[in-house]
């Protein structure tokens, strides 16, 4: 397994830290923890060393005759700083190497993520957009931070994102390297089932869990991309760095995702709408009749929101669509394609145990220039990968977008 570089700085989201480090090192990787003095503050040294297995080092002149400041980076497969402080973002941006970890920064050659940690303030001043920016301009990785609770009564953008979603997100970054094709373009996704109401206690939904749509935001932010993920209805962990808009019902995905698209890149239409509300929703929980029976629905026909992307599409902009069918899937599937003006569509046949909630996935991915590319059974997260190889191959041939800010 690979050699991470776990560089935790000195703020109360470094508790969270041990969680990272026990996920990392229980997938079999070798994580050498490098802890800001000010983090020795939050947690002592015995808690990194006992977690990771390792001795600690927190200073440059330790073990001098190794010379760490400059072999803990060349050794590094990946180098991940959580929690990631204004302060050490700003040293690692303008290059000040006065500890430990800003040396093993300066010296590393494998992929850097940023997992930041600060109060909103501090995250939205100009000085810190600046230094993300020069940061990720290099290529480096700096997660958004998640919106919740920050120290004391505070409230907003700052919060370290999920262990768990860091992890992820590290591991693909991992597997990427440093190809980051995505990079300066952003990218909406939508995922999950949408639910209409019929009375204040039922819908109408689908059995869409999400998975394969958090699958695609986890995979274009790892490539790069700023990501919009559009969730109707979906019950999983967040990706790190997405910017998450819930919505409810298709009109409200439908709002959600036509304004996201205005300003994107790529929009990958993951999401399962439904394609019929009922023509009324009842104030009060519908009643069986004196025979048993209930009182037929009326439905009408939702938007169709792809094709009202497809509509109004910029030049060089990506529409992915996709088709979920029960039988005959690749002649239903063309037929949208050329519906929605989409340049790929995502095909793949569904069915109470096929898909829906599933970890793995096995799609054919049709191209409106005539190409054809099925995927054999892969996990969501491989076939995310292998849809943005094709988006990334679409957006090769523009202009490069200068990196985003």
């Amino acid at each position: 397994m690979s050699e991470i570089v776990l560089g935790v700085c000195g703020g109360i989201a470094a508790y969270k830290a041990c969680e990272l480090l026990r996920l990392f090192t229980e997938s079999g990787h070798g994580v050498r923890v490098v802890p800001t003095a000010s983090a020795l503050r939050f947690v002592g040294e015995p808690t990194w060393a006992a977690l990771s297995g390792r001795p600690v080092a927190t200073e440059v002149f330790q073990d001098v005759h190794e010379v760490p400041h400059v072999r803990i980076g060349r050794e590094a497969e990946l180098v991940v700083v959580a929690p990631a402080t204004a302060d050490v973002l700003a040293r690692a941006a303008h290059g000040l190497a006065d500890d430990l970890l800003t040396n093993t920064l300066l010296t590393a050659t494998c992929p850097v993520v940023f997992a930041p940690a600060m109060h909103t303030e501090m995250w939205e001043n100009p000085a810190t957009r600046a230094n993300v920016a020069i940061l990720r301009e290099r290529g480096m990785h700096v997660i958004e931070p998640a919106v919740g609770r920050l120290t004391g009564k505070d409230t907003g953008k700052g919060r370290l994102p999920d262990p768990q979603a860091i992890f992820g997100y590290a591991l693909r970054v991992l597997r990427n390297g440093l190809d980051l094709d995505l990079a300066g373009r952003h990218v909406v996704v939508t995922a999950g089932g949408t639910r209409e109401p019929l009375d204040p206690v039922r819908f109408l939904g689908n059995r869409s869990s999400g998975k394969q749509g958090y699958a695609l935001a986890r995979a274009a932010l790892a490539r790069g991309a700023r990501v919009t993920l559009i969730a109707a209805n979906v019950s999983l962990p967040d990706p790190a760095g997405a910017d998450l808009v819930r919505v409810g019902t298709t009109e409200e995905l439908r709002v959600a995702t036509v304004g996201a698209a205005a300003s994107a890149d790529v929009v990958v239409m993951a999401a399962a709408p439904a394609d019929f509300r009922p023509a009324y929703v009842a104030e009060q929980k519908i009643k069986k009749t004196e025979g048993g029976l209930p009182e037929p629905i009326a439905l009408v026909t939702n938007p169709d929101i792809a094709a009202e992307l497809g509509a109004s599409k910029r030049p060089g902009q990506v529409l992915v669509a996709f088709a979920a069918e029960t039988q005959d899937a690749l002649e239903h599937a063309r037929a949208k394609l050329v519906k929605k003006r989409a340049d790929l569509i995502v095909v793949n046949e569904v069915g109470p145990d096929l898909v829906f909630g599933q970890d793995r996935n096995t799609v054919t991915l049709l191209g409106d220039d005539g190409s054809t590319s099925k995927f054999g059974e892969l996990p969501k997260d491989d076939v995310a990968d292998r849809i943005f190889d094709h988006v990334a191959v679409r957006l090769e041939a523009q202009v490069r977008p200068a990196p985003r800010s």
